[in-house]
């Protein structure tokens, strides 16, 4: 995951990012300069919009070489950050406006990277110019953070650098615009050209120059209120880079499968309360994430074999031998493998099963990885162990989507290492 940062937010410190180094990339557009580091785990790049020293005036920002580059760099996401002035009563200085629209009142600026059709005509849509699910997490974050926000606004864009007349403050009022400034809409068209996910951050430093009352918008207002209230930017930043980290992004997708497990009741018989994992399995996107997590487990362990307890570890641990690119070994109940076999016995409530793999399917020494859909009292998974160290095979890990903590079968299974992804506890 890597994530491109656009404006002054003061994140380049040493306390905050790690790995913090200064970068360049010569680009069709001219040279961009960032600099770069991690936050968390999740790699950043940020680029000054108008340089360290706000020496670049607006209509010269290199906007098509700031967005190159973060397209180049690989960058998942983009926000960017940006001073507004208010076009409304409500939207007062200090607020935060999560941007959903924009007006492009520019005129000097290179806003597209097509400059002719000789590779085919490129017409791309702006009817929602920015990413709903980067503005999703922001306005999350905004939440959770108690910062004064809006979750929507239309911002239009003019060319500077002079501020806006009286006229045209009350004419873009009446167009529909909620704030004004004179960096968002050529970034934001040139994102989409680049299929990057692009959202914005604004900050409200004043009321333009059409409120009755108030002082007209100048260079050095903006600036103190921006520095004034940068630390609302900075903490936004980090609180939506923390949803997009590992764990976070984890935690999300964990929740995502646990949701597709549907619970019958009185199934098989009553009383018992039966997880059905037939929604997940339908789901591509979902089974994909379940086989993700397993295989980011276990790509780096010592594996040689993956034995999947009938019938559903079927289903999970083939297709993670597959992806670990490993030997897959069925572990089936008793007269259905038709060559010689191993067995191995284990209790019932009333009476005893057993569990068999063919003789020749796992080696000495082996590394085994067991795979099971779901540990209820642990007694197949623990016959399944034991049966594979009657070969000198080793169990290397045992691993099960769905845990049924209140019957104890985790306890069983103390002496192996284990992983699941979902507790169903007290339902």
């Amino acid at each position: 995951m890597k994530i491109g940062i656009i404006g002054g937010t003061g994140l380049e410190d040493p306390k905050i990012i790690k790995e913090l180094q200064e970068g360049s990339i010569e680009t069709p557009y001219g040279k961009v300069n960032f600099v770069s580091g991690k936050i968390q785990d999740i790699e950043v790049f940020i680029i000054s919009r108008h340089g360290k020293k706000h020496e670049i005036t607006p209509t010269n920002v290199n906007s098509k070489g700031n967005i190159f580059t973060l397209k180049k760099l690989n960058c998942n996401y983009v926000i960017a950050t940006t001073a507004v002035g208010s076009l409304r009563e409500d939207i007062i200085p200090g607020d935060i406006i999560i941007l959903d629209q924009l007006i492009d009142f520019t005129r000097h600026r290179h806003i597209t990277f097509h400059d002719d059709f000789k590779e085919g005509v490129k017409h791309i849509s702006l009817a929602d110019p920015f990413s709903e699910k980067l503005r999703g997490k922001l306005i999350e974050s905004c939440v959770e953070l108690q910062l004064p926000f809006h979750n929507t606004g239309t911002v239009i864009t003019i060319e500077g650098p002079r501020f806006s007349t009286r006229a045209e403050s009350n004419l873009f009022r009446r167009w529909g615009a909620d704030v004004i400034n004179m960096s968002t809409s050529p970034e934001a068209i040139l994102a989409r050209e680049s299929d990057l996910e692009y959202a914005v951050i604004a900050l409200s430093t004043d009321y333009d120059c059409w409120k009755d009352g108030e002082e007209d918008v100048s260079f050095e207002m903006i600036m103190k209120r921006v520095e004034k209230n940068a630390d609302k930017a900075k903490s936004l930043i980090l609180k939506t880079i923390e949803k997009f980290s590992e764990k976070s992004k984890l935690e999300e997708d964990i929740k995502l499968i646990k949701d597709s497990i549907r619970i019958i009741p009185d199934f098989p018989k009553q009383g018992i309360m039966f997880r059905d994992i037939t929604p997940l399995m339908k789901n591509p996107e979902v089974f994909e994430k379940v086989i993700d997590i397993f295989f980011k487990r276990y790509k780096d362990k010592d594996i040689e074999v993956v034995a999947g307890i009938e019938s559903r570890g079927f289903i999970f641990g083939s297709v993670l031998a597959h992806k670990l690119h490993k030997k897959f070994v069925p572990v089936r109940k008793p007269g259905k493998l038709p060559s010689e076999t191993e067995k191995e016995e284990y209790e019932l409530e009333y009476g005893k099963d057993s569990i068999e793999i063919h003789n020749d399917a796992i080696q000495p020494e082996d590394n085994v990885l067991i795979v099971d859909d779901l540990v209820a009292t642990a007694g197949t998974m623990l016959a399944a162990a034991k049966l594979i160290e009657k070969f000198n095979a080793k169990v290397a890990g045992i691993a099960y989507v769905i845990d049924l903590p209140e019957l104890k079968g985790k306890e069983k299974l103390k002496n192996y290492h284990t992983f699941h992804l979902i507790d169903f506890e007290g339902e």
